[in-house]
């Protein structure tokens, strides 16, 4: 039970935790809104900004006037003002030319001590990474951000080809880091800055000037809940960050009507997906090069390996234009040339700026691999030229078809990586295009109907939705009953009855009847938004076992080199002593072209680009699967802390139970009237929200109202209780008049020494007995009356208890209820070890304790009163997308109030942790049995050998391999559904 005027802080913000109406808060709150901020405009450093400070040892007027004339000396300080009274300076200056970090230091070098310096002001920017090829692309990449000054935190993701930087936007601005991104060799694009939760797209027409754009963006910029406004002064566009509880899109869109006085006409603009756009034109690059890179490739492949084995043309191929230099050289020359500088050119480009951050990747070693190739075949025609006796072996076919074969895996790779946020698209397609409004008039009649964009609805419209379409954004009933399939968000498979006063969520199928709702979260706060926001993070935080990769791409290339090197002298070295026989080397090959193939072929059949993607691709597979099953797993980090679970906290409270109890009995131990004891208890519970204090609300009111319509009626008002404090785990107090009321278990009475009689006794007795929960009202030290409560089990919990012992994974039960229901409702889940009695702390505690037993523990729980335990525990699992409080502290979101979503979120784990540990045999194994094929150790035995263009192509193929090891993880399904049907129960399980 929790005060009304109690409030929590959590993101940051401090939010009211029953303060006002639950409707106004989003579904999901960000898991990085600590480090969110309303978006400002990129031009912001050049703005004026006011910072305070508090200032020890200002004694006198002349402290004051040092402070001033020290500060007032420094560029881009605008004013200082000083209060030797409060100690307090306020400083006005411009951020673009001095920071808040040099105001202090000059402050502090003038014999002032600053004992309370402002925290920085955090922003957030996500941008589009473009250009990375390996994992030792995104590290580098990485440490370039961070020695960026004014960064604080940089993440950068493979797999998603983004990076998320936090700043002090006193120091720096995304402009910068958009510099530093392309100074370390790599291209960028904004994607959002700050925390851009709605925006809306503007197009304009009847604009004809800049003064007519410059009017339109004043009325912007000085309407009420306007935050950001960023201007196309070309397209005559608008992009508009604005406050949802202060207007919206068609009230924008009016106003800018109403400016022009009818003469401008502002329509929404609905911007292509960037990411589908970035993703389509990467896949067309990589599909236009490689066949251009055919064009010429392949009549290489022919010149050299076909045509020669036919008389009439291999006599052409020969024919000697001067010395030794025949026209199937020269043809060979021209046509690779292209492919190797033009073509290739990205490698070449890739290689220098990882060279220039003192790194190196997969372009370093195919641009080393394919210039020893190319340039030996160079050196090979102008030996050919100057000597007409000098036979030579020329490798351009290699260079050109290594190039052609990278090219080809990377083009399959992109493709391959897309497939792997399919389940992302699919969430964000669920939204319906449009809707249809209604305009009623004072008595709720319907007045208009029309059809709007989705992007236009604003907070409170009133939407009417027919069978067959979608909800367009999340809202409560107000009209009208149906069924709605909730299956695409929440992963339950029956429609969910929905009538006035039930909540809807956006994205969700309308079955069978015909709904208005209210819209209560539009744009991105609604649930749909914030799943795929949450995805979206979860998909760029980096996994832990990622730190195998990170630690091997450090010294993989220059060990590559290493061994291409000592491959090339172990077979040139012992040729020319001629320690091999002779006919080893190949026909038209001597020596040195023998070890510089092999050298070849092992720089380009190391790849360390599949160990790069074993982690992220299945990360970002598992976390869109998890979101289509209702399962929101917050990264790789909670994916990998999930598999090792060995112990499960279950909350009692809507997590094993049902969460909405019922009142089973009402027992006075006095003479007072039930009237005036409903009074009392109702008075003394308006405040609380706990499930057991509503359940006896609903019941006290209607027994109330009972009593009057059998009575005369009793129009006094209700009274309300003062000095209201919650007890965690134990009750409530207050004053309801004069009188001092407790409304709680035993244990709040014992705390104020109230006694609690034998007759109270076994009405408690009897009841926990049956697994209801007792709450004792207390008047004045005396208990006056008693409820009983009862919260029936989830049909699925017995099943999932015992799914859980099989594997391996033990259950506990924490609650703060009295140790008779506890054990009695374990008893009936098949849970062994019950911890009862606790407050929200003391949960913590036993997490702790189980901790240090050597147990991975994981706490399952849906309230404000269980985040200290979610917190605690190694991985949290807010149940049924409880409050937002809970929602923060977990690690995994569970969209529904089912169970089985416990068992799907530990399965997934399990199996994603094995595919990744999979993907880097995969790509390890690969490398480690390449390698020593492309050096040629079967060769001698065998005589097979890896030419390098067939090296080129297993590189690419390893890559490739890794992605589709991931994407079989859509394939996963739910390994435990319980059905219950007349009791009975039905196990699936999955391979």
């Amino acid at each position: 039970m929790r005060d009304q005027a109690m409030s929590t802080n959590f993101g940051g913000k401090k939010a009211e935790v029953n303060g006002r109406d639950d409707l106004n808060r989003p579904l999901l709150e960000p898991r990085d809104s600590v480090s969110i901020s309303i978006p400002e405009p990129v031009d912001k450093l050049d703005r004026k900004r006011t910072v305070m400070f508090r200032i020890g040892n200002i004694k006198c007027a002349s402290c004051v006037t040092s402070i001033e004339s020290v500060l007032g000396g420094l560029k881009g300080v605008e004013s200082v003002s000083v209060s030797p009274i409060q100690g307090q300076a306020a400083i006005e200056y411009v951020p673009k030319l001095i920071n808040t970090k040099k105001i202090k230091e000059t402050i502090e070098d003038a014999g002032f001590p600053v004992t309370e310096f402002p925290e920085q002001e955090i922003a957030v920017c996500r941008l589009r990474i473009k250009g990375m090829a390996c994992t030792s692309c995104s590290e580098s990449l990485e440490r370039a951000l961070q020695l960026l000054d004014g960064v604080k935190k940089a993440v950068v993701g493979l797999a998603l080809e983004e990076a998320k930087v936090h700043f002090d936007r006193n120091v720096t601005d995304p402009d910068r880091i958009i510099e530093a991104i392309e100074d370390a060799g790599f291209g960028a694009d904004l994607i959002n800055s700050g925390n851009e939760v709605n925006k809306v797209h503007l197009k304009l027409e009847g604009v004809s000037s800049g003064e007519e754009m410059n009017t339109i963006q004043s009325y912007l910029e000085s309407a009420i809940g306007v935050n950001h406004i960023e201007m196309d002064l070309e397209e005559n566009k608008f992009a508009v960050t604005y406050d949802p509880d202060l207007t919206g899109p068609r009230s924008l869109i009016e106003g800018i009507q109403k400016v022009g006085h009818g003469s401008y006409k502002a329509s929404l603009y609905i911007p292509p997906r960037q990411r589908e756009a970035e993703q389509q034109h990467e896949i067309s690059m990589y599909r236009d090069q490689f066949l251009s890179s055919c064009l010429f490739s392949v009549p290489v492949f022919i010149f050299s390996m076909v045509l020669p084995m036919l008389p009439p043309f291999g006599n052409w191929l020969e024919y000697k234009i001067y010395n030794m230099f025949t026209v199937g050289l020269l043809l060979r020359w021209i046509l690779c040339t292209p492919v190797q500088f033009i073509v290739g050119r990205r490698f070449y480009t890739g290689s220098y700026h990882a060279l220039r951050r003192k790194s190196a990747n997969m372009d370093v070693l195919v641009a080393m691999g394919t210039n020893a190739a190319y340039f030996y075949s160079v050196y090979i025609a102008i030996k050919a030229l100057s000597s007409d006796t000098f036979e030579g072996q020329d490798f351009f076919e290699t260079s050109a078809m290594l190039i052609s074969f990278i090219l080809l895996g990377k083009y399959l790779e992109v493709v391959a990586k897309g497939k792997t946020s399919d389940a992302l698209a699919k969430l964000m397609d669920l939204a319906p295009d449009t809707a249809r409004l209604l305009t009623l008039d004072d008595d709720g009649n319907v007045v208009s109907e029309v059809e709007i964009s989705t992007q236009l609805i604003q907070r409170n419209d009133i939407i009417k939705i027919i069978p067959g379409e979608k909800v367009p954004v999340d809202g409560i009933v107000t009209d009208g009953q149906s069924y709605v399939n909730e299956s695409m968000i929440t992963g339950e498979a029956r429609p969910i009855a929905k009538k006035p006063g039930d909540k809807v969520i956006g994205g969700t199928m309308n079955e069978n009847g015909c709904l208005l709702i209210k819209a209560t979260h539009v744009g991105s706060e609604t649930a749909l938004s914030q799943i795929v926001q949450l995805v979206e993070a979860a998909q760029l935080a980096r996994a832990p076992v990622q730190k195998i990769a990170d630690q091997i791409s450090r010294f993989f290339v220059p060990a590559v080199v290493l061994c291409a090197l000592i491959t090339y002298l172990g077979w040139l070295i012992p040729g020319v002593i001629g320690f091999y026989p002779k006919h080893w080397i190949p026909k038209g090959m001597d020596k040195f072209e023998l070890a510089l193939q092999f050298g070849i072929s092992v720089l380009v059949v190391a790849c360390p680009c599949a160990l790069g993607l074993a982690t992220p691709t299945a990360v970002m597979v598992a976390t869109g699967k998890g979101a289509s099953l209702g399962v929101l797993i917050k990264g790789g980090n909670a994916l990998e802390k999930a598999h090792k679970v060995t112990a499960i906290v279950f909350d009692k409270t809507g997590t094993l139970t049902i969460g909405k109890p019922e009142v089973v009995s009402v027992m006075l131990f006095s003479s007072m009237s039930m009237e005036d004891f409903c009074d009392m208890a109702i008075a003394a519970e308006a405040n609380s929200e706990h499930p057991i204090a509503k359940a006896f609300l609903e019941h006290a009111r209607k027994l109330h109202q009972k009593i009057e319509s059998n009575n005369q009626p009793n129009n006094q008002h209700l009274k309300e209780a003062r000095d209201f404090e919650v007890h965690p785990g134990t009750g409530v107090s207050g004053k309801v008049g004069d009188k001092m009321v407790l409304v709680g278990n035993k244990r709040l009475m014992q705390t104020y020494n109230v006694t609690v009689g034998p007759e109270i006794e076994d009405y408690i007795s009897e009841n926990e007995q049956l697994a209801r929960t007792c709450v004792l009202v207390a008047i004045d030290g005396k208990v006056v009356g008693a409820f009983a409560v009862t919260d029936p089990v989830k049909p699925e919990a017995k099943q999932v208890i015992l799914y859980l012992r099989s594997m391996g994974i033990s259950s506990i039960m924490v609650t703060g209820d009295n140790w008779a229901t506890a054990t009695a409702i374990a008893k009936e889940v098949g849970i062994e070890k019950v911890i009862a009695e606790t407050d929200p702390v003391g949960k913590a505690d036993r997490i702790k304790e189980l901790q240090m037993k050597g147990l991975t523990v994981a706490m399952v729980g849906d309230g404000i009163n269980d985040s200290p335990a979610l917190v605690a525990a190694d991985v949290g699992m807010a149940i049924g997308a409880g409050t937002d409080v809970a929602i923060e502290a977990a690690d995994i979101v569970l969209i529904k109030s089912n169970l089985q979503d416990v068992v799907t979120a530990i399965d997934l784990s399990r199996k994603t942790i094995s595919r990744i540990w999979l993907n880097y045999v995969w790509a390890l194994g690969y490398n480690i049995l390449g390698v020593p094929v492309a050096a040629g150790i079967l060769y001698p035995f065998t005589g097979i050998r890896l030419p390098p263009w067939l090296a080129g192509a297993c590189m690419a193929a390893s890559s490739l391999s890794v992605v589709c090891s991931s994407l079989l993880l859509q394939f996963y399904r739910k390994p435990l559904v319980v059905q219950d049907t007349k009791g009975q129960s039905h196990y699936s399980i999955s391979t």
